[in-house]
């Protein structure tokens, strides 16, 4: 594995010899608009495994995405690589369906300590609730970035991670399934402790995601990257592109419905992905991912 291998993919051409806060920023920035989240493995045949060799040649060489537990382990790697302290922690993702966080630890986030500073790094989220810059690990700060205002809430112990939304402007409310964008101002995202964690201990959640009926990622076929000011994702059919901030503190959100000879060329210009097997879209789970 070539850390400047790793830079060309994400188009990083900045220094990396002083492990501080503002290369970290940048590394993280580049990787989150040039490596998409995604699960279309799944829904090709293929099995997600946790093996940072593999994730790597999927990631860097054939120019893939994946979800939190490839993102973030191959992060953790490049990190390391570079002489950063990092831990690998585990979450409990909310689902507001229910509203409720999720039984076990089904995601995976890295902690990153630099100057006697905890910060959250965190490049597996995806859609809109994903972070563009370190956060500092302190509870109750408003931390504005671009796609909006994240926040820790801290109780014995236990992390919480929050954004606060802006109000949204859908053009094309016809083709809208999202039923609570103008209700919903905050959303809890997943909550989480300072644990360290081991990557084995995710391997039993990592196939249980990818094979449980009920599972989100079983399905949903779910591929998003963030871009220079916004993001864009496919959920089965549906690419919806949002772009942050577009006026007066309101958020454009566009939506399309492809039909199926388009899928494959959306893929390929709009996330810079192309499969090796056949692609079957789904979409059929109720939970909503903006």
């Amino acid at each position: 594995m070539d850390i400047k291998e790793y830079f060309t993919r994400i188009s990083y051409r900045g220094s990396y010899d002083k492990p501080d806060l503002a290369t970290l920023t940048d590394i993280f920035q580049h990787h989150v608009q040039a490596v998409p989240f995604e699960n279309l493995s799944i829904h090709c045949g293929e099995s997600i495994e946790l093996d940072l060799e593999v994730t790597y040649n999927k990631i860097v060489r054939k120019k893939r995405g994946g979800w939190c537990m490839e993102n973030n382990h191959l992060l953790s790697w490049v990190l390391k690589t570079l002489g950063y302290n990092v831990t690998l922690l585990g979450s409990k993702v909310y689902v507001p369906e229910y509203d409720a966080y999720a039984d076990e630890i089904d995601h995976l986030l890295l902690k990153v300590v630099l100057d006697d500073k905890s910060y959250i790094v965190d490049g597996g989220f995806g859609m809109a609730y994903q972070m563009w810059q370190p956060m500092e690990l302190i509870s109750g700060t408003d931390q504005p970035q671009t796609p909006g205002i994240f926040r820790f809430l801290e109780e014995s112990g236990v992390w919480y991670l929050e954004k606060v939304k802006r109000k949204q402007w859908v053009p094309n409310q016809s083709v809208s399934t999202c039923h609570n964008v103008e209700k919903e101002v905050c959303r809890r995202v997943y909550l989480f402790t300072l644990q360290p964690r081991d990557i084995e201990e995710f391997r039993s959640r990592n196939a249980h995601l990818q094979t449980a009926p009920d599972s989100l990622f079983v399905t949903k076929s779910i591929c998003s990257l963030q871009t220079a000011d916004g993001v864009r994702a496919l959920v089965g059919w549906k690419l919806t592109e949002i772009k942050y901030n577009y006026k007066d503190n309101m958020d454009l959100v566009e939506i399309r419905i492809l039909a199926d000879e388009e899928i494959e060329k959306t893929l390929k210009e709009k996330f810079n992905i192309t499969l090796d097997k056949k692609f079957v879209p789904i979409n059929i789970s109720r939970l909503s991912l903006f």
